[in-house]
């Protein structure tokens, strides 16, 4: 059950809130300031919805769980770093509601998992649009944005697509295999030993030795590759009939077991239709067997053709905000996907962007003629032969180069995402939670990005005004 806490009381005033200590807080902290502008009641409102029954023990309150997240996400601690930062910093207590400063720990470290599985995708990205409505924006604020053209804010809207790369092992077959095959062998023993068997023959030393001798050679060649894939598929498959003859005269696995059991059994057959079809592709790669859920996508850049992870479809708006479109675990093409970001943008604002920042991809038919029909300015060259105009050539280009220069808002977005905030390496070990990883990742960069900007404009304003008041009156 979830109560909603008293908001009548207030925190304690920075010279009080660590008075154990003998210290005062710095009102110009980061995350004092922040704080004080979240929009905690909207979160919540949102958060409260989840709990419909009035049983049971009472959930922690909606601030210390989005306070504790974030806190973790942007500083990159661990679950059990994050309780010790949060037991021994009072800005840390201070940024997930705390009453007043306390020496033990707010909670066990074992929440942040329950919480994590509790906070979806969807409530995530909910949260992160009550954050971009909250944002005070101010002309100051507008007038540092890089759309900021001719004393007005240019309706923009930027949309590209990028992986966040699951932390697991750089998938090959052999190695794939030879994984499963040690798994089996720990199935088949646990059978034994519990139903009393003896243990078949598995040819477990031999196996190892033969993929040793491979995984220690430097170059393999591809016969060499195709021999040692034709040998740990017959082990595996040995192994498998083991385990289903087993489970056929009624034994049954350990539960821990069974997923592993299921996976294998797909890994197997995609290894044997790749190895029989001479191929390297198969629909749904299973690339990981503790992690089944990810999948390769082929991205075709220089430094990494293939990523492993989720992939972030993200649209970035002309004050900084970003937003995802779409993310999951299966590759798509994010192309057609242009349409649906610009009528959600006109959902939130009322009407479509004067211009759309996209790469080549997303300029298809169906997107030039929607974006055409609407008033929409895609950027890119148009179709058909450039024109013979050289005023009006050169007129092109310089759009097309203030286009190309506005774009990179987005791979900067990305950047900041990635190196800063957690979603360059993803190491949650379900597929709810690394989705919700990620999507806290957006929200964190969004709050110490654009949002934090708009709060320190925000600030100066009130101060220059309150100033010149004091002037006025003398």
């Amino acid at each position: 059950m979830y109560k909603t806490p008293n908001y009548d009381y207030e925190q304690l005033s920075f010279t009080g809130f660590n008075a154990t200590c003998g210290l005062q807080l710095d009102s110009q902290n980061e995350w004092i300031v922040i704080a004080g502008k979240l929009p905690w009641r909207a979160w919540e409102t949102l958060y409260a919805a989840m709990f419909p029954t009035e049983t049971g023990n009472v959930a922690k309150p909606c601030r210390m769980v989005m306070g504790s997240l974030i806190i973790q996400q942007h500083m990159g601690f661990t679950d059990r770093d994050l309780v010790a930062q949060l037991q021994q910093n009072p800005y840390y207590q201070y940024f997930i509601g705390l009453e007043a400063f306390q020496h033990d720990a707010p909670f066990a470290r074992t929440l942040l998992v329950t919480w994590r599985k509790r906070l979806t995708l969807e409530f995530i990205i909910k949260a992160n649009d009550l954050l971009c409505d909250a944002a005070p924006k101010t002309f100051m604020f507008r007038k540092g944005m890089a759309h900021f053209k001719r004393g007005v804010l240019v309706a923009t809207q930027i949309c590209d697509a990028t992986v966040a790369p699951q932390y697991i092992r750089f998938p090959q077959d052999t190695s794939l295999l030879n994984e499963a095959r040690m798994k089996l062998e720990t199935m088949i023993d646990f059978f034994c030993e519990v139903y009393g068997f003896d243990k078949p023959r598995t040819y477990r030393k031999v196996a190892h030795k033969d993929y040793l001798a491979f995984a220690r050679s430097k170059k393999p060649t591809k016969e060499a590759v195709r021999k040692a894939v034709k040998a740990q598929l017959s082990y595996v498959r040995r192994d498998l009939n083991y385990i289903d003859d087993f489970m056929h005269e009624g034994y049954a696995p350990a539960e821990k077991f069974i997923d592993n059991i299921i996976v294998i059994h797909i890994l197997y057959e995609q290894q044997l239709f790749m190895y029989e079809n001479n191929t390297h592709k198969v629909d749904n790669r299973i690339v990981s067997i503790h992690l089944p859920f990810v999948r390769p996508v082929m991205r075709g850049k220089a430094k990494a053709p293939t990523e492993f992870g989720a992939k972030l479809h993200l649209s970035v708006d002309e004050l900084g905000f970003g937003r995802i479109e779409n993310l999951s675990f299966n590759s798509y093409n994010e192309g057609p996907m242009l349409i649906e970001a610009l009528t959600a943008y006109k959902y939130r604002n009322g009407e479509y962007p004067e211009r759309v920042l996209v790469d080549q991809i997303y300029r298809t038919k169906a997107n030039i003629a929607f974006c055409n029909t609407n008033g929409i300015r895609i950027s890119g060259p148009k179709l058909g032969r450039p024109t013979k105009d050289d005023a009006k050539l050169r007129k092109e280009r310089k759009v097309a180069a203030i286009d190309n220069t506005d774009r990179i808002e987005v791979e900067r977005y990305f950047s900041t995402a990635k190196r800063r905030n957690g979603m360059g390496v993803i190491k949650r070990k379900r597929e709810d939670t690394s989705l919700s990883t990620i999507a806290m990742s957006i929200l964190v960069t969004n709050i110490f990005g654009t949002f934090k900007l708009a709060v320190e404009e925000y600030e100066n304003e009130s101060s220059n005004s309150s100033s010149n008041q004091k002037k006025c009156k003398s």
